[in-house]
């Protein structure tokens, strides 16, 4: 389990001193709860989020623990470091959007003929329950050629869970090399 502290403080000169010990600030929020501004060991957030099964995840912070879903980070351009995490509670009875990270399963024919993998969207949008949120939506991709794409549309269907995304919005496709 991902263990955090709370932080005393929410200025400026305090997130800058706890970034330089080592730790990445972050904040939860969600639906029926206050605000959580707190603190992980930067190295031990990499390390966790690299080994976790599921999109929902337990966190323990200030003796109470918490599910909670990752729903964006801030990179820094140069070093591509992680400067700050939002999560969100993963609220069971709640709906509430998530992005679901999307996966590929198998080598495109499209490659062979000189064609190139795109990634349009790494996650998808969705609108749901957090008790029936999908970890991610895996895609076979070995029957893309060149010009092909996967849209929204062509996702796989979970009861449930609606699809934020214009059923026209390309998620994975093969574009021509240049």
């Amino acid at each position: 389990m991902l263990e955090g502290k709370l932080r005393d403080s929410i200025g400026k000169t305090n997130a800058k001193a706890l970034k330089r010990d080592g730790y990445l600030i972050a904040n939860i929020y969600g639906k029926g709860h206050e605000n959580i501004h707190c603190t992980f060991k930067r190295n031990d957030f990499i390390k966790y989020m690299r080994s976790k099964q599921t999109l929902i995840f337990p966190v323990k912070i200030g003796g109470n623990t918490y599910d909670v879903v990752v729903q964006e980070y801030q990179k820094d351009p140069v070093t591509n470091d992680i400067l700050h995490v939002d999560m969100m509670f993963a609220n069971k009875g709640y709906v509430a959007k998530f992005k679901v990270p999307v996966k590929v399963v198998g080598s495109p024919i499209g490659l062979k003929n000189k064609g190139v993998l795109v990634f349009s969207r790494k996650r998808v949008a969705v609108k749901c329950d957090a008790s029936v949120l999908p970890n991610n939506y895996t895609l076979d991709v070995s029957s893309l050629d060149v010009g092909h794409a996967i849209l929204a549309r062509d996702l796989p269907q979970v009861d449930g869970v609606n699809i934020i995304e214009k059923p026209s919005v390309a998620i994975v496709g093969v574009i021509k090399a240049k």
